[in-house]
């Protein structure tokens, strides 16, 4: 029984910082808010073509879980065309960014962190590096 592919993410935070990583991740990273079930709790999904890959749901003040839950996490990495245009969006934005390449693939990889600290990797084919 094994499994069939990544489904998504979710980030849970107050309103007011939930509000900050839609515009974040919408208007830096290019996913696009699309369809949510209508679920009790506030939040969005953002899409990456016909896939909701990130869910943001409000994390509200009485539940038994925290909003940033301690662990491993490190980054979500996303497939990315026209690294030329990132960079230059990222630094007309003042975002602090990093570019490694990787050995062998010479894929180029742009890191950053979004407004709640979580670490964001944009990848690009190796033409493009």
């Amino acid at each position: 029984m094994p499994a069939l592919g990544f489904s998504h993410y979710n980030l849970r935070a107050p309103r007011e910082l939930l509000d900050e990583l839609r515009d974040f991740y919408c208007d830096v990273v290019g996913l696009i808010a699309g369809h949510r079930p209508p679920f009790r709790s506030f939040g969005y999904w953002l899409y990456a073509g016909e896939s909701a890959v990130l869910h943001l749901s409000e994390a509200g003040p009485d539940e038994n879980r925290p909003a940033q839950p301690a662990g491993t996490f490190d980054h979500a990495a996303f497939r990315c065309t026209d690294q030329a245009a990132y960079a230059h969006k990222l630094t007309s934005l003042g975002i602090k960014y990093r570019v490694a390449i990787v050995p062998a693939t010479q894929q180029l990889q742009i890191f950053l962190t979004d407004p709640a600290g979580n670490g964001v990797e944009l990848n690009f084919a190796n033409q493009e590096a």
